[in-house]
């Protein structure tokens, strides 16, 4: 597989966090501007922001969760080039996942359905990893 190949749903993935972040931001300005929220009520990092900014909030934090361990497992098997068509297309189908996830968490945030798309993205994840590491091991 191409480096680009690869390396293609790391960016969209990478789009999607900046994105959230500067929605976050955005969003707590907003809150700021219009006098909903006080600088003396976040300056220490207390979780004082109204519930739309606290949801987007809570949507680019988790993008430094399970999307971390893609992050690592893309940055092994590429140097060591064992990033196949396998890889890209689970790839692809973990980062669809976590552009559903964060579609549903800054809209409807239902709970159900936002757990369900959760849960597919770490199974997708759970298998690549699987994958990977069986092809180390077992130098297939």
């Amino acid at each position: 597989m191409s480096v680009q190949m690869v390396l293609l749903p790391v960016f969209v993935q990478v789009a999607l966090t900046l994105a959230l972040l500067v929605a976050v931001v955005g969003a707590r300005r907003a809150t700021l501007v219009s006098g909903e929220t006080k600088i003396r009520d976040i300056a220490l990092g207390e979780p004082s922001w109204p519930p739309r900014a606290t949801q987007i909030g809570n949507c680019y934090r988790n993008q430094f969760e399970l999307p971390v361990l893609f992050y690592a497992l893309i940055a092994i098997a590429l140097p060591l080039r064992h990033a196949d068509l396998f890889i890209v297309l689970m790839s692809w189908v973990f980062v669809v996942t976590r552009l559903v996830h964060a579609g549903v968490f800054v809209t409807s945030n239902d709970f159900g359905r936002r757990s369900t798309v959760w849960i597919a993205g770490g199974l997708v994840l759970l298998v690549m990893w699987i994958y990977f590491a069986l092809k180390m091991l077992l130098l297939i």
